[in-house]
């Protein structure tokens, strides 16, 4: 436990030096009303900040990512799909936990299901044999969880890396790291450490193929990617936390000031 309590420690750490640098690159709130309106409706009072930490990330995507993603694409599709059902099988434990704390119990079952269907006859969940015994994927993470019974996302974050992460889905992966079995695996023994960066490269390279033309299709037509992207974004996640279905959410209190909430096939490494 001495190492996880490390991690999360660095991770509070870097947290607090992210809110320092944002702090200081605070826009302005316009004096003119309409433009005041339209400020508080993308709730992006650190957009400088946001700005510069996503150009810096699309250009980690051009030198790095979509590089090696244009390598991985040579793989034929059958192997590749092989990736993505592996990665996918590996997120059940942590989607299985946020199933339960929204009190989606037939969900739970569909993933506790899935998972013991593909780890076993689906060999290690290389394939999704579970799909054809009628037990669809859904995802679920803690920041979902959050939105589900109320928690406002917050004011838009961009970090380095993750790409947008509000401070109620920033939360939600800190306390998904720990609901993550692999994670204790991993933090607990030498010999298996090298599993959650490989997991998380392997993850950014499936995304991105998986999505390859769409994201160019963005860059190539958005006036602003940024402002296209964080639309995209609160969009999608709002569709998430719905699973898909409109009308209100769980009314409960809220912590701040709600927008509608990602995530466009992106953009920014996931």
């Amino acid at each position: 436990m001495g190492d996880l309590t490390t991690g999360f420690q660095r991770t509070l750490s870097a947290a607090t030096i992210v809110a320092v640098l944002a702090l200081g690159a605070c826009a302005t709130p316009p004096e003119d009303t309409e433009a005041l309106e339209a400020y508080r409706e993308a709730n992006d009072p650190i957009e400088p900040f946001n700005r510069w930490i996503f150009s810096l990330n699309q250009l980690l995507d051009k030198l790095i990512l979509r590089p090696v993603t244009l390598i991985y694409r040579f793989i034929p599709e059958t192997p590749r799909q092989g990736v993505t059902n592996f990665l996918r099988n590996l997120d059940s434990p942590v989607i299985l936990a946020n199933d339960i704390f929204q009190g989606k119990f037939r969900r739970a079952g569909t993933t506790a299901g899935r998972f013991i269907t593909n780890s076993t006859v689906g060999i290690g969940g290389i394939f999704d044999i579970a799909t054809n015994f009628g037990l669809e994927r859904h995802s679920e993470d803690f920041g979902q969880t959050l939105g589900y019974w109320g928690v406002s996302s917050g004011p838009y974050l961009v970090l380095p890396l993750i790409g947008p992460a509000p401070p109620r889905d920033a939360l939600g992966r800190v306390v998904d790291y720990f609901l993550d079995p692999i994670s204790y695996i991993a933090d607990n023994s030498e010999r298996w450490e090298w599993i959650p960066p490989t997991r998380v490269a392997l993850k950014a390279i499936d995304f991105r193929s998986r999505n390859f033309d769409q994201i160019d299709e963005i860059e190539r037509t958005s006036i602003d990617l940024y402002a296209t992207v964080r639309s995209a974004y609160r969009q999608s996640r709002s569709d998430d936390i719905r699973d898909g279905a409109p009308g209100p959410l769980i009314p409960v209190p809220q912590i701040s000031s709600d927008y509608s909430d990602e995530e466009t096939a992106a953009v920014d490494t996931e």
